[in-house]
């Protein structure tokens, strides 16, 4: 297996992993009226990081690599968002948990938005 091929499922775990532990984190937050929109919110956005990371990866061309590319750019990001959402309004008591969660988020996001400049500059 090259190096590519290791980082690319890395990266497929890291993803999947990312969206089980929003899954599970978001099962302990405080139950109220907010949280259920949020949660539905952010596990949307979480899930969806994995799966068009996965869907990239099957691409066919560079065009549909760089356009789902572009999506995972933005659900990581606005998965990000929602967490920092559930920090700032008090929903959560496991602080490390979510700024564990934040922190990742926060690095996918990075990574994947390298990759999708690699990939413009190269079409």
């Amino acid at each position: 297996m090259t190096e590519k091929e290791i980082f690319i499922r890395r990266l497929k775990e890291r993803t999947k992993k990312l969206a089980v532990d929003v899954i599970g984190f978001c099962n302990t937050l405080k139950t109220c009226k907010a949280s259920g929109v949020i949660t539905y919110q952010v596990v949307k956005s979480a899930t969806s990081v994995g799966a068009n990371y996965r869907a990239a990866c099957r691409g066919r061309s560079k065009a549909e690599f760089f356009s789902k590319i572009c999506i995972v750019v933005e659900e990581a990001d606005e998965t990000e968002y929602w967490l920092e959402v559930i920090k700032d309004s008090n929903l959560s008591n496991d602080l490390e948990w979510l700024v564990r969660l934040i922190k990742e988020s926060d690095e996918i996001t990075r990574i994947m938005s390298k990759a999708k400049d690699t990939a413009y500059k190269s079409k």
